[in-house]
């Protein structure tokens, strides 16, 4: 009996030790699945955000919330004059500032109405009327692209007296300048016109394709892509070659990468993913430089090589492929990625939920930083320094240690923003080693843009020569736009010149070239 009795004890602790751990697992499965309904729940708000609210990471500060509120009473002054009445009459004085402002760099074209000198008599004396004003009305004239041909007669001469008593002719060429593409008709102003029609106002090929056909001109989208490859190849290839050894002889640098399409790549299918990557000078510099590279993967071997002897600070987002660059190379983090994943956290709450909550904290103390950078924006960059390390680092100090204080859940929207800011740490802090650099890496990311706008537009490439024309013609335009040039103009300009020059005198012809404005 005892034996019996024993042998249900047994089993009877078995069971209930059974039914404790299954509890226990469906416990954690139920933890296990509210933090997934809640994932879902905070991706499913943040994409109505992103869908249907502002794009813009704006904020008001709590005090301008509640100043809304109460306008009309923070605005009146109780002891303020009542305004006197005034009366309008038809009379009123002509405004003038910045419609003068924009026409005064338009060139004008004057159209007098006079009387016809018989009619200058008076009618009722009969003498002669004088002009005693005029009366002005301005409107803008538009013409449209206007293409014509030009033909280039090179004269050729020779001497009669030697064609008839010498047994060799001289022949003399009258000096012309050479021809853009042998044998073609491309023109530096035609090709000039459609690299800027493609890649400032992102019109694509077959749309200028129709435009042509529509003005009677039969130009296809092959031919145009032909002229834009050549002349890449061929000139612009040797300025892109320039600004890039000026590039690297800078001490701060921005970069940034996204993504491109190639249908006919060797080796790779059409759906897969190509990048464009950018670097650029930063806000210090005093000739802006812009340059684009095609490259077929996001392989930190490509910023290496670009980058290749280069020795200074490069702002980057997080993409830790620019970690590891060389010892010379010193990575700047972006504090507008850091505020982005916290806003990111904030909208995807629910509204209730929003005031007071964490990731508020943590955006206020990203907003405090841009506020104290807005106040710097006028030192110079070693009083930038120096308030930097005494206004802003302790924030930042606080900050980090806040960061690493906060219980989020890793794959949460809060959750990535904290590992965000403890991955990026070493990289953020580098902010307060100079002066001249800067909060963020919007100024890169604000230089890709018009790629990503024409990319919506024209999709993709077809081919690797075309992607690598794109990306020589992008930087030779935003180069000239940082530089305050014509994209047109200087454009046209450098596809006059380049056939006519040497190398050596390239130089010459780089955007920032005070003779060029």
């Amino acid at each position: 009996m005892t034996f019996l009795w024993y042998n249900k004890y047994m089993e009877d602790a078995v069971l209930i030790d059974e039914k404790e751990r299954k509890i226990k697992e469906l416990e954690l499965k139920i933890l296990d699945l509210e933090a997934l309904v809640k994932y879902y729940e905070e991706q499913f708000r943040l994409a109505k955000q992103r869908q249907f609210g502002k794009s813009s990471e704006k904020t008001n500060t709590i005090e301008e919330q509640i100043g809304l509120f109460d306008e009309a009473e923070n605005e009146a002054d109780k002891k303020a004059k009542e305004p006197d009445i005034e009366e309008i009459t038809y009379k009123r004085r002509k405004r003038e500032g910045k419609r003068e402002e924009d026409l005064s760099k338009l060139p004008v074209e004057t159209i007098e109405y006079t009387l016809p000198i018989e009619k200058q008599v008076c009618p009722e004396c009969g003498e002669t009327m004088h002009a005693m004003s005029k009366e002005v009305r301005r409107e803008l004239k538009v013409i449209p692209a206007e293409v014509y041909v030009v033909e280039h007669v090179r004269y050729i001469y020779s001497c009669r007296d030697c064609e008839r008593n010498n047994t060799s002719v001289p022949i003399i060429k009258a000096e012309a300048p050479e021809p853009l593409i042998k044998g073609s008709l491309a023109s530096p102003s035609a090709v000039a016109y459609i690299a800027v029609q493609k890649y400032v106002n992102a019109v694509p090929l077959y749309r200028l394709e129709q435009g042509f056909i529509r003005d009677g001109i039969a130009l296809s989208r092959q031919t145009m892509a032909n002229w834009l490859i050549r002349v890449s190849d061929d000139y612009l290839t040797l300025v892109y070659d320039e600004m890039h050894k000026e590039l690297k002889k800078e001490e701060a640098l921005h970069a940034d990468e996204t993504v491109l399409q190639v249908l006919n790549e060797p080796g790779k299918n059409a759906n897969t993913n190509s990048y464009m990557w950018l670097y650029r000078t930063s806000g210090d510099t005093k000739h802006p430089i812009v340059l684009y590279e095609y490259q077929p993967t996001r392989s930190s071997s490509h910023p290496k090589k670009f980058l290749e002897g280069y020795k200074g600070y490069l702002h980057t987002d997080g993409y830790a492929g620019y970690h590891n660059l060389s010892e010379d190379i010193i990575i700047v983090g972006c504090f507008a990625h850091v505020r982005r994943k916290f806003d990111e956290a904030l909208k995807s709450m629910p509204k209730e939920s929003q005031n007071g909550s964490l990731s508020e904290k943590g955006l206020n103390y990203c907003n405090e930083l841009f506020k104290l950078e807005r106040d710097f924006i006028d030192l110079s960059f070693e009083d930038r320094y120096k308030k930097r390390l005494e206004l802003s680092k302790p924030i930042f100090d606080d900050f980090y240690r806040w960061v690493t204080s906060v219980k989020a859940l890793p794959k949460s929207t809060l959750g990535t923003a904290i590992n965000y800011v403890k991955e990026q740490k070493p990289y953020l802090e580098n902010i307060f080693l100079d002066g001249r650099l800067e909060l963020s890496n919007n100024r890169a990311e604000r230089s890709i843009k018009p790629f990503v706008i024409g990319r919506k537009n024209w999709l993709f490439c077809n081919t690797k020569k075309g992607a690598n024309a794109s990306s020589v013609i992008y930087s030779i335009i935003e180069t000239a736009k940082e530089n305050k040039l014509n994209p047109f103009k200087y454009m046209k300009f450098l596809l006059e010149r380049l056939p006519n020059i040497s190398i050596s005198q390239i130089s010459e012809l780089l955007p920032w070239n005070v003779s060029l404005k």
